[in-house]
């Protein structure tokens, strides 16, 4: 039986003069962190919800009342932080189902998904596919971790205002046995170039880089890729398009030049500032660049490189379900269809080599995820109180 948290009727008053949110989750908050702008943005934007949800017909009976949260990491408690994490190292010790041909450097199941979001780069990352695709590859995951290795929670996010002004000492990335693991060995490396402009801005170093020696990932083996060339030390895939068994340790370099590039103020803007969905999706992506910004890389890649090398990531779902609330009706719906921005750094050689293909209406697409997930209409992805034939069913606290 699916745990869930229950949506209790509350009024907030929101002292900003904000519109009043009408329900909040039955959730826990960490007490060390504050709501920050963004925070109660969307606790205002719960009355939104509640009145979409109260006019629009959803698949599979989903309501507020019966939708699981999705909570920040730090908002977890240490036994529900150590049980995701056990979860995911059990993802790591079972076999893959990527096919060996292809994918000989695939060790594990967690794999399953490093492999495809190699190999399918520049489809999750143009405007189609980039929040409807990553949506159902972040529920895909959470599945797997959940009917594949009995963990009983829900997919947490990272808040990366939180972290920001010191990420390596938070509860995320301090390397104790409840983070994520800690701050990778010294390495020198150039940083990253962000080339949306020239001269290029680059992300400087954050003093990692190499293997990461504590917490409950220290052991890992990563073994697919790299294909990219931001850590310079790191051993060449055996094969050219980086999916040949390379087995290695697991490096980071958790940044806070990056994290700052991802602060609640950046993150409210996007959100608030870009009503058109194109404009949305090339804020988020850094394009156009921000004049006489000392960060102006966008959220996607200052999420990224905040712990990025050898991989990384980000909470691109939450920032776009609070995008789309603040005009459901016009919004849910709504896929950038414009060209993309640019590829980011990492992906220059295979933009040039498998440059996207623009299906002519968003209701032709259908999403693909291979052994990750069934094949899916596009727009079947873009509501998560709802979607996906009624299985996704979730909110952000």
């Amino acid at each position: 039986m699916k745990r869930v948290y229950s949506i209790l009727p509350l009024v907030l008053a929101v002292s900003s003069g904000v519109a009043e949110a009408a329900f909040t989750p039955k959730a826990s908050r960490n007490g060390l962190y504050p709501l920050d702008v963004v925070d109660e943005l969307e606790a205002a934007t719960m009355s939104k919800v509640e009145e979409w949800m109260a006019i629009k017909k959803t698949a599979g009976n989903c309501t507020l009342e019966n939708a699981v949260v999705r909570q920040e990491w730090s908002d977890l408690t240490v036994p529900q932080r150590e049980e995701y994490i056990s979860a995911v190292l059990c993802l790591q010790k079972l076999p893959p189902r990527a096919p060996k041909d292809k994918f000989p450097g695939a060790l594990s199941r967690f794999d399953d998904f490093v492999a495809f979001h190699m190999t399918e780069a520049m489809m999750l990352h143009d405007p189609y596919h980039l929040f409807a695709s990553h949506k159902y590859f972040i529920w895909a995951y959470e599945k797997a971790l959940r009917d594949e290795c009995g963990y009983k929670g829900y997919q947490p996010y990272m808040n990366y205002d939180r972290y920001a002004q010191d990420p390596v000492n938070s509860p995320m990335f301090n390397g104790n046995a409840s983070s994520m693991g800690g701050q990778g060995l010294p390495s020198k490396y150039p940083g990253i170039a962000q080339p949306y402009r020239k001269p290029y801005d680059w992300i400087k170093p954050g003093g990692g880089g190499g293997c990461v020696t504590e917490g409950p990932f220290k052991d890992m083996i990563v073994s697919l890729g790299p294909k990219g060339h931001v850590l310079t030390d790191v051993p060449k895939n055996p094969q050219s398009d980086g999916l040949g068994s390379n087995p290695r340790c697991f490096r980071r370099d958790v940044n806070r030049n990056s994290a700052l590039g991802a602060t609640a103020n950046y993150t409210y803007s996007t959100i608030m500032d870009n009503k058109d969905v194109d404009a949305f999706y090339n804020r988020y992506l850094g394009m156009p660049p921000l004049v006489n910004d000392t960060h102006p890389w966008g959220l996607h890649n200052a999420g990224h490189y905040m712990f990025g090398g050898d991989p990384g990531g980000g909470m691109l779902d939450r920032v776009w379900w609070i995008w789309q609330m603040q005009d459901p009706e016009n919004r849910i719906n709504a896929i950038p269809t414009g060209g993309m921005a640019m590829p980011p750094h990492q992906l220059w050689e295979e933009a040039a080599l498998h440059p996207y293909q623009r299906a002519e209406d968003p209701k032709d697409v259908i999403v693909d995820l291979g052994w990750i997930a069934p094949a899916i209409p596009l727009l079947e992805l873009t509501d998560q109180l709802g979607g996906n034939h009624g299985q996704f069913c979730y909110i952000y606290l």
